[in-house]
């Protein structure tokens, strides 16, 4: 998935973090409330300029970030 669209990085916004299209929602906001329980249909419900497309690319951005390659010292 390409998230490039939808995931911005401002320094003018939210320092810098990343968020949805450049609206003051940080990718970790939505990881939060998906963490907390809150459903994508809820998410939506609250938040009517998010997209569902919003939700999965900010699960893949998060997924792309925690995957690193394990260094091992010879």
């Amino acid at each position: 998935m390409n998230t490039a669209p939808r995931i911005t990085l401002d320094p003018h916004v939210c320092g810098g973090r990343p968020c949805i299209r450049g609206l003051r929602i940080r990718v970790t906001d939505l990881l939060e409330m998906l963490a907390a329980g809150a459903t994508q249909a809820e998410i939506l419900a609250d938040f009517p300029y998010l997209e569902a497309a919003d939700i999965a690319a900010a699960l893949a951005f998060a997924a792309h970030q925690t995957d690193h390659p394990i260094l091992r010292v010879a």
